[in-house]
């Protein structure tokens, strides 16, 4: 099965500057809501925060996906492949 570890070094680093940038956007919105911000102020950076992690969970999930399909030699069959990657499309949509 594919691990972070089979992503290219530049699709790592790339995630781990999104995720960074998140975590600066949650400590915004921590801010905010101790400083008495305005709730919809809070609401959009929340809304904000929300589409970032879908984007990266997106791109991870491509990444993956398209691994268990296009190397299915990583598992003990090509329809374990399939499976794996019919699997994490599912997951990801509930």
């Amino acid at each position: 099965m594919p691990t972070i570890h089979d992503l290219p070094d530049k699709e790592r680093t790339a995630l781990v500057v999104r995720l960074k940038r998140i975590e600066g956007q949650a400590r915004g919105i921590q801010r905010m809501i101790e400083e008495d911000r305005d709730c919809l102020d809070v609401m959009t950076q929340i809304v904000a925060m929300r589409a970032a992690v879908n984007a990266v969970g997106g791109e991870l999930l491509e990444e993956i996906a398209l691994r268990c399909l296009q190397q299915p030699e990583g598992f003990d069959s090509p329809e374990q492949a399939v499976e794996q990657a019919v699997h994490m499309l599912v997951r990801a949509g509930r």
